[in-house]
C-alpha cells in the first residue's frame, strides 16, 4: 500500500488511531521510530522501533486491555506521567473499539476527579506515581476499574501481569461517533473535554499533508508535542503515512535536545512555541542542532517573530522555512503562513496566517452587531468546516453556546487585512481596557530585549496593563533598557519580574493569564 492510497482511505473512512499502526506498517513496515525514553508500559521494547514493531505492540496491549474487561464503547481515561506510551495505549484502546480519554499529567487531583466524574465511571489507565497523586480521590466510586501500566497495587489490574493475552480482532468505530477525547488547555478553569470522531480527525490531516508533500526525500521528523494532545494524533499519522523516520521526544532540556538533534539530524521539527523559545539559544551551540532543519512547524499559540528568525538563521538548508498554523483543539488547523529566513524578523507577529486551500477550514471575523470586523473595529474569529469537534463531552449546552450555525467561535478577537491575513489580537477574556493587543506589545518588546525569556501583559488589580516578565537565568532586569523598549507603550504599568519557574502554565506550556492576573491581586492584597 502507498501512503497516498492510505491517506485517501482515511479521507473516506476517517482516522482510526487503533488501525493506524497496522495501516502504516502496510505502507512501509521498516519506517523507524526513535524514542528518547523508555516506554513505561513496555520498557523492554527499547528506544528503536519500526512501524511493524509498533503495530505488534499495539496489538499486544489491545489484547491485554480486552483481558481486563474493557469493551467497545467504554471510555478509557489515560492519566499517567508523560511518556510516548500514552499514545501507544490510546491506539490500543481504540483498536478494541473503546474511546480513549487523554488527560494531561499536569492536571491536579481535584481537576482529574471532576473530569472522571464528568465521563461517568470510566476505566482509569494510570501508573503508580499518578495513583499516589490521586490518593485523595474515591477512585472506586469514580471509576469502573483502575488499570496500571506496571506494578501491583491493591484493587488494581496490572497490564504487566496480562502478557500473552489472546489477540482479538480490531473494532472500527462509526465514522461520526466519538473516537478520541482530549481536553482544552484549561487556561480559564476546569478543562472542557473535546470529542473527536474518525471523520474530524481524518479531515484535519489535509493542510499538513500538503506541507509534508514539500519534502522531496524521507527525512527525520522530530515531534515534541504533549502525548495527550489532539495535535499529536495528527502529527504521528502524517509522519508514519509519509514514511518519515520519527524522533518522538519527551525531553525538553536544551542541552539534551541539542545532543538528540546532533545524533538524529531532523529535516522537520514540530514543537510547542514555548519549547522553541526555550531552544532558540541553541542557535549558537557548536553542535549546530538545527543545521539540518528544512522546516520548522508549530501550532497552539502564535510564536514570536524573533524566535522564528533565530531558528531559521541557524539552519544551513537552502530555502528553510517556518510554518505556523493557527488553530485550537475544537477546530484543528484554521489558517497558516510560512516565514522565510530573510524576512521572519520583520514579520508582524499578529498576522497568524491566510486561509488554506479548498477543503480546509473557512474563517471569518464578525463584530458583536454582525458586521465584518476591521482593524479599527475587530471582531470574533469564527471557523467553519466538517472537521470541527463533535461536542464537549457532558457539556452540550456549553458547546452549543459557542456555535453560530455552522460557525464556531474560537474565543479570539481579530480581523482580516485587505491582503487576506488574519490578525489575531487577543483572547477576548484577556482584553485590557486601553490596550489594542497585549500579544502585539509582547512581540515588539521581546524583539527589542533578547534578555527576556518571557513577557506576558495582563490586567492588574486596578484594570491597568501590567507587564510580567522573566529573564534568562532569572537575571535582574536592566530598567534603563526596559524603559527604552516600552517608550511607545505609555499605558503599561511598572514591570513585575518573577522567576520563570513561577509562571502558571498549562500542559501545552501556555501561560495561564487569568491565574497570573489573580496572583497580582494577591500580591496587592498582601501589601
Amino acid at each position: 500500500m502507498k501512503g497516498s492510497v492510505a491517506y485517501r482511505s482515511i479521507q473516506k473512512r476517517g482516522l482510526h488511531i487503533g488501525l493506524l499502526p497496522a495501516m502504516a506498517a502496510a505502507v512501509n513496515a521498516t519506517t523507524p521510530i526513535t524514542l528518547d525514553h523508555d516506554l513505561d508500559v513496555l520498557p523492554e521494547a527499547g528506544r528503536h522501533l519500526t512501524v511493524a514493531r509498533l503495530a505488534e505492540l499495539v496489538d499486544d496491549l489491545a489484547a491485554r486491555l480486552w483481558a481486563t474487561g474493557v469493551r467497545p464503547d467504554q471510555h478509557v481515561v489515560l492519566h499517567k506521567r508523560a511518556n510516548a506510551d500514552v499514545w501507544v495505549l490510546a491506539c490500543a484502546a481504540s483498536r478494541i473499539g473503546a474511546v480513549p480519554v487523554l488527560l494531561s499529567p499536569s492536571l491536579d487531583a481535584v481537576t482529574v476527579g471532576a473530569l472522571l466524574e464528568r465521563v461517568g465511571r470510566p476505566n482509569l489507565l494510570t501508573d503508580e506515581p499518578k495513583l499516589d497523586a490521586l490518593a485523595e480521590l474515591p477512585l472506586p466510586e469514580l471509576t469502573r476499574q483502575v488499570i496500571t501500566v506496571s506494578g501491583e497495587r491493591p484493587g488494581t489490574v496490572s497490564l504487566a501481569a496480562l502478557a500473552g493475552a489472546p489477540r482479538v480482532k480490531p473494532v472500527e468505530r462509526p465514522i461520526d461517533e466519538a473516537a478520541v477525547i482530549t481536553h482544552t488547555s484549561g487556561t480559564t478553569g476546569v478543562p472542557k473535554l473535546v470529542v473527536h470522531t474518525p471523520r474530524t480527525q481524518g479531515l484535519r490531516l489535509k493542510p499538513q499533508w500538503r506541507l509534508l508533500s514539500l519534502m522531496r526525500r524521507r527525512e527525520t521528523v522530530a515531534i515534541h508535542i504533549p502525548f495527550v494532545h489532539s495535535r499529536n494524533v495528527a502529527a504521528m499519522a502524517l509522519a508514519l503515512l509519509k514514511e518519515m523516520p520519527v524522533l518522538l521526544m519527551n525531553e525538553s532540556d536544551p542541552d539534551t535536545v541539542a545532543g538528540l538533534f546532533a545524533e538524529h539530524p531532523p529535516g522537520l521539527i514540530e514543537a510547542l512555541p514555548n519549547s522553541l523559545m526555550a531552544w532558540e539559544g541553541l542557535a549558537e551551540d557548536p553542535r549546530k542542532p538545527f543545521a539540518s532543519v528544512k522546516y520548522f512547524s508549530s501550532t497552539f499559540d502564535a510564536i514570536h517573530p524573533a524566535t522564528m528568525s533565530r531558528l531559521l538563521a541557524s539552519s544551513e538548508r537552502r530555502g528553510a522555512l517556518f510554518f505556523q498554523i493557527y488553530g485550537q483543539s475544537e477546530v484543528g488547523p484554521a489558517v497558516g503562513r510560512a516565514y522565510f529566513r530573510r524576512s521572519a524578523h520583520k514579520a508582524n507577529g499578529r498576522c497568524v496566517g491566510w486561509q488554506m486551500p479548498v477543503g480546509s477550514a473557512k474563517v471569518r471575523t464578525v463584530t458583536r452587531d454582525g458586521r465584518r470586523a476591521t482593524e479599527q473595529n475587530p471582531g470574533r474569529i469564527q471557523v467553519s468546516w466538517p472537521a470541527l469537534a463533535k461536542t464537549y463531552f457532558g457539556e452540550q449546552e456549553r458547546y452549543d453556546g459557542n456555535r453560530d450555525g455552522d460557525w464556531w467561535y474560537t474565543g479570539d478577537i481579530g480581523y482580516f487585512t485587505r491582503f487576506g491575513c488574519l490578525h489575531m489580537l487577543d483572547r477576548e477574556v484577556d482584553r485590557i481596557p486601553g490596550v489594542r493587543s497585549s500579544l502585539e506589545i509582547e512581540d515588539l518588546v521581546l524583539a527589542k530585549l533578547p534578555e527576556l525569556s518571557e513577557l506576558v501583559v495582563v490586567q492588574g488589580p486596578d484594570a491597568e496593563a501590567v507587564p510580567v516578565l522573566c529573564t534568562h537565568g532569572d537575571q535582574p532586569l536592566n530598567r534603563d533598557r526596559w524603559r527604552a523598549a516600552v517608550v511607545d507603550f505609555p499605558q503599561l504599568a511598572a514591570p513585575v519580574q518573577i522567576p520563570e519557574a513561577e509562571l502558571p502554565r498549562t500542559g501545552t506550556l501556555k501561560v495561564q493569564r487569568l491565574a497570573l492576573a489573580d496572583r497580582l491581586k494577591e500580591f496587592k492584597d498582601r501589601a
